[in-house]
């Protein structure tokens, strides 16, 4: 059995509607949920991009299910903050949060004016941040001088587990190197085969953690309307790295994605109209060895599919319940950090 979460796209929903979609999310029958971080949307025509952490905090109060949020310490957000942050919504509930930590985009960090390091730096930022996020929950107090620099910082709230620190990766390479540190490994939909190699490369390199796939779908009542939601809303998110990476404005991509035609939406969107091939796509996924799936209708109004889904897609795909969250993790690993 699977956990089947709905994925919270802050960059496209006003965080008020958003909130009702998460509800109404857990009325249906999903499971789970998880938000996107940005400071930007990809696009001008998405036009939303609120604050992850307010709003988490009152996703996590009016309803039960458990939270995921993809971050990117080390540029726009200190390290000790998020830890801070994660700490605070981890003791308030308790075993319902966790955090996907990745190298960060630059239409979300160009904001410090602190220019956009190369792939490598970014990583070994990354690590770094990691460790001392990692300190920081164990109760240690953390002074560090690298790619960041921390000075005495302690956390005076602490959650009786501490949330689960999971690795984002999409390709093979990156998969076996967050598998070194990660609780767990969050990806997106790929290719079958694809797919397979990079969860491969997770568990080859030692990787024990869950599994959580996020997955782009787009559903509406006719298979043309479906394509035009996933052409208008998410064209601007179909460029593989570094371009994904590099861009800095929704502007930019939107220059980008002139010349995407629709029919391209179907290499990274689930796109049809028959709730029966969404189901059976999902279920082609989740054999692949994914223990979490996070569905995100790429279009803005997500009633209609959020109904739809959970009277005809989820029931063929009997979600479970996700684990508390110790349940997860591994012994914690601060070496790098100065104490």
């Amino acid at each position: 059995m699977t956990v089947v979460g709905f994925h919270s796209s802050h960059e496209q929903v006003h965080p008020s509607e958003l909130l009702r979609a998460v509800q109404h999310a857990e009325e249906v029958g999903f499971t789970a949920a998880m938000c996107s971080d940005h400071f930007a949307p990809w696009s001008e025509r998405q036009g939303e991009s609120a604050f992850a952490w307010s709003w988490l905090g009152a996703a996590l109060q009016s309803t039960s299910l458990p939270f995921g949020v993809v971050n990117a310490p080390g540029q726009r957000y200190h390290p000790a903050i998020i830890a801070q942050a994660a700490a605070t919504l981890s003791a308030m509930y308790e075993g319902r949060f966790w955090v996907a930590l990745g190298s960060g985009e630059n239409a979300n960090e160009h904001i410090t004016g602190g220019g956009w390091p190369r792939k490598d730096i970014r990583n070994a930022r990354l690590r770094e941040c990691v460790d001392v996020i990692r300190a920081l929950l164990a109760g240690e107090e953390v002074s560090h001088d690298g790619l960041v620099t921390v000075d005495r910082a302690k956390l005076w709230t602490l959650p009786k587990t501490p949330p689960a620190l999971i690795g984002a990766a999409v390709s093979e390479a990156t998969a076996g190197w967050v598998a070194g540190w990660a609780d767990g490994l969050a990806t997106i939909a790929q290719p079958i085969d694809t797919l397979k190699r990079v969860i491969g490369a997770y568990r080859d390199a030692g990787g024990l953690g869950s599994v959580a796939l996020q997955v782009h779908v787009s559903y509406a009542a006719t298979e043309d309307e479906a394509l035009a939601i996933a052409h208008d809303q998410w064209r601007t998110n179909v460029f593989a790295p570094p371009i994904c990476w590099d861009l800095d404005t929704p502007e930019a991509f939107d220059e980008a994605a002139k010349h995407v035609p629709p029919e391209a939406m179907r290499d990274s969107v689930l796109v049809s109209s028959d709730p029966a091939k969404h189901a059976q796509w999902l279920s082609e996924l989740i054999e692949v060895g994914v223990d979490e799936v996070y569905l995100h209708h790429v279009g803005r109004e997500q009633s209609a599919f959020l109904d739809v889904f959970g009277e005809q897609v989820l029931p063929s795909l009997s979600p479970s319940k996700k684990a508390d969250a110790a349940s997860a993790l591994r012994a914690p690993a601060t070496e790098g950090v100065s104490q």
